[in-house]
């Protein structure tokens, strides 16, 4: 809008653009009073600037109007005082710009800004180099790299060395393809430290269709990770020795079955039972019985090959896969060492107990073809040595 108004606050000139906002030809804004186009409210905001202006200072300011169609809008205003030959002001001209569009805009700007500053998730922007251009706190915080740490680098400072180079070349032929990605991935702290996050990378292109930047959000997911895997973990461990439980160990052994069959190798299984168990625990209490079952099942840990498996499958009783032993010399040998290693002497406490083992042993496939089979077997040969006193070995026998 573009007016001029005299002393006396009457219009002398207005242009188009004073119809559109208030809804009345030019001819008949000219001669108006000031305080008669806008509002009352408006003309006491406007009225400091308005002697300002006739004091021969210029006055630039933002306003918001009521156009006449109801909308809102939004100005730059500019007050330039005419002077005449002697210095005194004889009126002002106006000129008012409409940035309506442009405050619309910043105010999505700031809201942008407000999410991109106060997300909990970390933001990441580079250009399509893959150079970084801004970070939000949430990336800082996630990270440990500030903003100056980041800006100029790239994301290979977050790299963590636990995905191939297909990983990228797949993450990267989704992006182009789809112009998103979206999953999981490692990557590592600024102290070392690993972690997993979920992330989205979306591209930005600009008004031909070509890329023009990259936009990373991620959430640090470690902690529900690790939740997750240790509620895997209990799923297939037995709470309070660790070892495998029965559902892991019918896995194993499952697996053991195929894998010998593939390499017609051979297995033993062991089947334990510890002798004078029930004993302490009655006399000692649970809690000690607890502590003796950790004191077991570490004995038997040391015994094991990586691949072999010790397990708890009840109270006091534990399964132990010998793989591809080298003859029935090297079971017994084996078990041997189980019953030498359970008949030292164990501390508790400040008390020291002594019990035994009674071990029972089926081998693939002489005594068995199926994990069912080989674990009654074992069992019943287990019986057989505890029928004839402690610490006693006993290889099935279909026979007996």
């Amino acid at each position: 809008m573009m007016g001029y108004w005299d002393r006396d606050l009457r219009c002398r000139y207005a242009n188009n653009a004073f119809s559109e906002w208030f809804g009345m030809p030019p001819e008949d804004v000219i001669g108006i009073r000031f305080q008669d186009l806008v509002s009352e409210q408006l003309y006491a905001m406007n009225e400091p600037h308005i002697r300002a202006v006739l004091a021969g200072e210029p006055q630039r300011f933002e306003r918001t109007l009521n156009k006449a169609d109801g909308s809102v809008g939004h100005i730059i205003g500019n007050y330039i005082p005419d002077f005449e030959a002697d210095g005194t002001v004889q009126g002002f001209s106006i000129q008012a710009s409409e940035i309506t569009v442009l405050k619309e805009v910043e105010a999505k700007l700031k809201l942008a800004a407000c999410v991109f500053d106060n997300t909990l998730d970390g933001v990441l922007i580079t250009d399509v180099n893959g150079v970084i251009l801004s970070v939000n706190p949430g990336f800082v915080e996630i990270t440990g790299y500030t903003l100056e740490e980041s800006v100029g680098q790239t994301p290979r400072i977050l790299h963590s060395d636990r995905h191939d180079q297909a990983f990228y070349e797949s993450m990267w032929e989704e992006i182009n393809a789809k112009g998103r990605w979206h999953g999981e991935i490692w990557n590592r702290r600024k102290d070392g430290e690993l972690y997993l996050q979920r992330m989205t990378i979306s591209m930005v292109l600009d008004d031909a269709g070509e890329p023009m930047r990259y936009v990373s959000v991620f959430s640090d997911i470690t902690a529900l990770w690790q939740k997750d895997e240790h509620i895997r973990h209990l799923a297939f461990h037995d709470a309070l020795t660790d070892l495998p439980n029965r559902t892991l160990l019918m896995d194993r052994i499952n697996q053991q079955i195929l894998h010998a069959n593939r390499e017609e190798s051979h297995f033993a299984l062991m089947f334990l039972d510890l002798d004078g168990f029930k004993l302490v625990n009655d006399q000692l209490g649970h809690k000690f019985g607890d502590d003796l079952l950790k004191d077991v099942a570490k004995r038997l840990l040391a015994l094991v090959r990586s691949s072999d498996t010790i397990a708890r499958v009840g109270g006091d009783e534990f399964i132990f896969l010998l793989n591809n032993p080298r003859g029935r010399d090297e079971i017994t040998e084996v078990a041997n060492r189980i019953v030498a290693s359970i008949n030292e002497p164990i501390e508790i406490l400040g008390v020291v107990v002594q019990i035994g083992v009674s071990l029972g042993i089926a081998t693939f496939p002489a005594d068995g073809d199926s994990s069912s089979d080989l674990i009654i077997n074992a069992d019943s040969a287990m019986y057989a040595a505890k029928s004839v006193g402690k610490n006693n070995i006993r290889f099935f026998s279909a026979e007996h």
